[in-house]
C-alpha cells in the first residue's frame, strides 16, 4: 500500500519521477538477490566442505561403518566396509544388512533393532562374510534418531577382531616374558640369600654328620668283636672259654650299646635330612601348591641358619609359639623370614649392642610375624622406597636391592601384608601378616 501511494505520488510528480523510483526499486531487488546468490554460495560450499570433511572421515576409518535405517536396509557404508566385502558402496545401498552376516549370526542380529531402543549394543562378536572368507568383528550398535528423538535407523561400527588379537597375543607373549623375568629375579635373589647362609648350613651340617660318622667307627669296632667271638663258636670251643672271650671283649656293655649307638645314628641321619629338605625347599624353583605349613619351623630354621653364619655375636630375644600354621607356599615364605632376619642382623653390623627380637602370634584369622633390630634404622626419606626394585641401603657389592621388593610381591600374592617401620626406641621393625586359611574366591 506505502508503495502504491509513493508511485502514485511519483507519477503526480511527473514521467521522470516515476521511472527514477522503479529504478532504485529493481537495484533493491537486484542487489537483494546478489546477497541472497551469494549467501547460498556460501551455504553451498561450506556444507560441501563439510561433506569431504565427514567423507575423509569415513575412508580414512579403519572400523567399519554401516548405517541402517529402522528396517535394516543399508544407507551408508564407508570404505573399510568396502574393502572387507569386495563390494562398491553403491551396490550395497538398499540392501538389507542382515546379508552381510553369517548366517549363524543372524539370530543374535536380529535383535539389534530391539536392543537399542533400550541401550546400545556393545562389543557383540559376529563375522562378516568378507571377500576372503568369514570376517570376526567386535560390533557396537547405537541408536540414530531425527530431530524429534524418534528412532529412524541404527549406526554399526565394527572392529576387525583379528587387530584384536594379534595386539592380544603381543600384549600376552610380553607379560609371559616379564613372568618370566621376574621368576628369574626372584630365583637369582634366593641364590644369592643361599649363598650367604652356605656357612652357617655347612657347620649345621657338619655336627650331624660328625655324629653319625663317630657312631659308625664305633659300630665298626663292635662289629669286629662279634665276629671274634662268634667265629669261637662256630670253632666249638668251651663254655668257659666263651665265657671268658665275652667279658674279655666286653660284649655285655657292648649289646647294650648298639641301641642307642642305632637310635643316635639314625637321629643325625633324619637331622641331615631335615636340613636338606629344607634347603631344596628354600632353593626350589618349582611352585608347588598352596597350603597349609609350619610357619614356626619356618621361623626357626631361618634364624638357626643366619645365626649360624653370622660373623658377629648377636642376642636372639625370640617369642614364638610352636604349631604356627599359615596357608601358603612355605619355601617362598622361607626367602621372606631369611630376607628379613638376614636385613635385621646385617643392620646391626656397626651397632654396639646387637638385640635381635623375634615374635609371632595368631590374631583372628591371621598370623602376625615381628623382626625387630637395635640398628640404626631407617631414614624418613628411604622408607617410602624400601620395596623399590634394585633399592637398597648396603654397601655396593653386598646388596642386589632386591629382596625387599620381591618378598613384598610374594607376601602381596599370598593375600598377606608385609610393612616396615623404625622402632620409636630406635632399629627397624619388620610385621610379616599371612593367612592362616586360603582366603575364598569371590
Amino acid at each position: 500500500m506505502t508503495h502504491d501511494k509513493h508511485l502514485a505520488t511519483s507519477l503526480d510528480n511527473g514521467p521522470e519521477d516515476a521511472w527514477v523510483s522503479v529504478i532504485q526499486k529493481m537495484d533493491e531487488a537486484y542487489a537483494d538477490l546478489v546477497r541472497y546468490q551469494v549467501e547460498v554460495e556460501e551455504k553451498n560450499l561450506e556444507l560441501e566442505e563439510n561433506k569431504q570433511f565427514f567423507d575423509s572421515i569415513q575412508s580414512s576409518m579403519s572400523d567399519v561403518l554401516i548405517v541402517c535405517d529402522h528396517s535394516g536396509y543399508i544407507q551408508r557404508v564407508n570404505r573399510a566396509l568396502e574393502f572387507l566385502t569386495g563390494s562398491v558402496g553403491e551396490s550395497l545401498i538398499g540392501t538389507r544388512f542382515t546379508d552381510l552376516v553369517e548366517s549363524r549370526f543372524l539370530q543374535k542380529v536380529d535383535s539389534f533393532l530391539n536392543q537399542i531402543r533400550i541401550q546400545p549394543v556393545r562389543d557383540c562378536e559376529l563375522e562378516l562374510k568378507g571377500v576372503d572368507g568369514p570376517v570376526p568383528l567386535s560390533m557396537n550398535c547405537s541408536p540414530r534418531k531425527n530431530r524429534r528423538g524418534r528412532l529412524v535407523g541404527m549406526v554399526l561400527i565394527g572392529r576387525p577382531l583379528g587387530e584384536l588379537q594379534k595386539a592380544y597375543i603381543e600384549l600376552n607373549n610380553t607379560h609371559a616374558e616379564l613372568k618370566l623375568a621376574q621368576e628369574r629375579l626372584v630365583q637369582s635373589e634366593k641364590m644369592a640369600s643361599l649363598g650367604r647362609l652356605v656357612a652357617g648350613v655347612a657347620h649345621e651340617l657338619n655336627n650331624p654328620i660328625s655324629f653319625v660318622y663317630g657312631n659308625m667307627h664305633a659300630l665298626q669296632r663292635y662289629t669286629a668283636r662279634l665276629s671274634l667271638y662268634f667265629d669261637a663258636i662256630n670253632e666249638g670251643q668251651s663254655r668257659e672259654s666263651l665265657k671268658a672271650m665275652r667279658e674279655a671283649l666286653r660284649l655285655d656293655k657292648l649289646i647294650r650299646d648298639l641301641n642307642s649307638l642305632v637310635d643316635g645314628t639314625m637321629e643325625g641321619a633324619d637331622r641331615v635330612k631335615e636340613i636338606v629338605n629344607d634347603l631344596r625347599q628354600f632353593s626350589s624353583t618349582q611352585e608347588s601348591e598352596k597350603k597349609r605349613f609350619d610357619l614356626t619351623h619356618v621361623i626357626r630354621t631361618a634364624l638357626h641358619w643366619i645365626i649360624k653364619e653370622s660373623k658377629h655375636p648377636v642376642e636372639v630375644r625370640e617369642t614364638v609359639p610352636d604349631g604356627l600354621f599359615a596357608f601358603g607356599h612355605s619355601g617362598q615364605i622361607h626367602q621372606v623370614v631369611v630376607n628379613l632376619i638376614q636385613n635385621a642382623v646385617d643392620a646391626m653390623m656397626d651397632s654396639h649392642e646387637k638385640i635381635l627380637t623375634l615374635n609371632a602370634e595368631q590374631v583372628a584369622g591371621t598370623i602376625e610375624f615381628r623382626v625387630s633390630d637395635t640398628g640404626s634404622g631407617v631414614s624418613g626419606e628411604n622408607l617410602s622406597r624400601l620395596f623399590d626394585p634394585f633399592f637398597t641401603t648396603k654397601p655396593v657389592g653386598q646388596g642386589t636391592g632386591l629382596g625387599l621388593s620381591i618378598s613384598y610381591g610374594i607376601v602381596s600374592e599370598h593375600g598377606g601384608k608385609l610393612e616396615i617401620s623404625n622402632n620409636p626406641t630406635g632399629g627397624a621393625h619388620a610385621l610379616l601378616v599371612l593367612p592362616i586359611e586360603e582366603s575364598p574366591v569371590v
